[in-house]
């Protein structure tokens, strides 16, 4: 039994590699922005009502004794807290950060969606703007000075990852880790 939760800023690929974790432990995976935004479509349009996210996503947590978590929860789901017994955190320096962040918005939106007259160009300039201001922005906002506070008070062990590798890199820098190889004694992928 194992519950590990991944997180970092935007882009820097907790995503990616909760994906590749959970694939490669058995283990089901969850996103912190299934449940933090509405489906709609194009996505991320709506925040879904912080009591529905919370009650959604504990629900899908209790009900599996294993999972990987990826994605930020800072201040909404807290609760999980107690249920986590690793905790990776993703960085990555902020231009390859945003450099990954324009690439997956254009596969997401289209080229158009750099052209002011887009309807969705407004709102794409405002994340992006949002994104960027990750590594210096306070702590009343996702940033890496509320993500440093909150690492501060966790109960369990926290590895890092403070570099870009591929996903297969990480994968392999965690599975020679002592303190991931130690919290998951026992466990077949290990």
């Amino acid at each position: 039994m194992m519950r590990i939760h991944i997180f970092g800023a935007s882009g820097s690929g907790t995503t990616t590699l909760g994906k590749a974790l959970a694939d490669r432990m058995a283990y089901p995976h969850y996103d912190t922005d299934e449940y933090f935004w509405m489906p709609t479509k194009p996505p991320f349009q709506t925040i879904r009502e912080r009591t529905d996210r919370e009650k959604i996503l504990r629900h899908d947590l209790e009900r599996c004794s294993s999972w990987v978590l990826s994605g930020s929860l800072c201040g909404w789901g807290d609760f999980a807290i107690p249920l986590f017994d690793l905790v990776i955190f993703l960085w990555l320096a902020p231009a390859v950060r945003m450099e990954r962040l324009k690439r997956r918005e254009i596969e997401r939106y289209g080229p158009s969606i750099e052209s002011p007259v887009n309807p969705g160009h407004k709102q794409h300039r405002k994340f992006l703007q949002w994104a960027a201001s990750y590594d210096t922005g306070g702590p009343d906002m996702r940033s890496k000075k509320l993500h440093e506070e909150w690492i501060a008070h966790l109960p369990c062990e926290v590895i890092r990852l403070e570099n870009e590798q591929a996903v297969l890199q990480h994968l392999e820098v965690l599975f020679q880790s002592p303190v991931f190889t130690n919290t998951l004694k026992g466990h077949p992928a290990v």
